[in-house]
């Protein structure tokens, strides 16, 4: 039998944000990566919608979203949303700048969350200690001038390929949709990042990464062992601070492992939610 995806608007802080649902069971709430949108998660969807009620979005200034020149929240969009379609507690997989937002959310509304998918993670109040690297050095300086298909390219080259990779060791079409995806978030946002070099989010304060110890949700943690090692090191980092958690790395994927590795990824994250039941 096929699930029928659901698709609409929510109006959320002055903008539209895009979702989708399909499926029926509990719910199971996908949240992107910043170099991606809703699709980002096609390997995933109608997957676990066999077992879940499944909603993914594109988050304000992304996919089929809308945004407004004003500093925001990523957390307070989800909770708006999560309001909206009358949620009141899920199991959430999310990714980079996702998983960000997402640990936010759950340090704010812990009522919220019965567990986490935390995948190539990114955590608020962590400091780079090594240099910017020079891709996104000159990422910044593309942006800034308006050069969005060589912008589109180094987020796919850093986000796709890494660090430790070169083109040619990497799937083409995972490429070529993150670098679509990029361009087509970049072209909604160019007016904005012209002049602010990024969209201005609201911090969380005190930041996650000093309550991490405060996350008491059985959580699993994801990395591709091509990443860079920052984000590597941040996997360890939630995965022995946070006190129910796991760690699990995906080989032969970079930032991006739903996408390059989806038959691994999808059987991690199917145990772990049949896990936490």
């Amino acid at each position: 039998m096929t699930n029928k995806v659901q698709s609409g608007f929510a109006e959320v802080g002055g903008v539209r944000l895009y979702y989708e649902r399909e499926g029926e069971g509990p719910d199971l709430v996908f949240v992107q990566a910043g170099c991606a949108d809703r699709r980002m998660w096609d390997t995933q969807l109608s997957v676990f919608a066999a077992e879940y009620r499944v909603l993914r979005y594109d988050m304000r200034g992304y996919g089929n979203s809308t945004l407004v020149r004003e500093s925001f929240s990523n957390r307070q969009d989800l909770n708006r949303l999560l309001e909206f379609l009358d949620i009141r507690k899920a199991q959430f997989v999310a990714c980079s700048m996702g998983s960000l937002t997402t640990l936010d959310f759950a340090l704010e509304h812990p009522e919220k969350i019965k567990s986490l998918t935390l995948t190539s993670p990114a955590v608020s109040g962590h400091q780079m200690d090594a240099p910017m690297p020079q891709p996104v050095v000159d990422l910044i300086a593309a942006r800034q001038s308006g050069n969005l298909e060589r912008a589109a390219d180094l987020q796919a080259q850093i986000w796709v390929q890494g660090v430790k990779r070169t083109k040619a060791q990497v799937n083409s079409e995972v490429y070529e949709l993150v670098r679509q995806m990029s361009f087509d978030a970049l072209t909604l946002q160019a007016e904005i990042i012209r002049e602010t070099t990024f969209l201005i989010e609201q911090p969380l304060n005190p930041p996650a990464i000093n309550r991490l110890d405060q996350i008491t949700v059985p959580t699993q943690v994801i990395a591709g062992d091509m990443d860079d090692d920052t984000v590597i090191t941040i996997a360890d980092l939630l995965s022995t601070q946070i006190s129910d958690a796991r760690k699990a790395i995906i080989r032969e994927a970079a930032h991006l492992p739903n996408m390059e590795k989806p038959n691994a990824f999808n059987h991690i994250v199917s145990e772990f939610l049949g896990a936490v039941g």
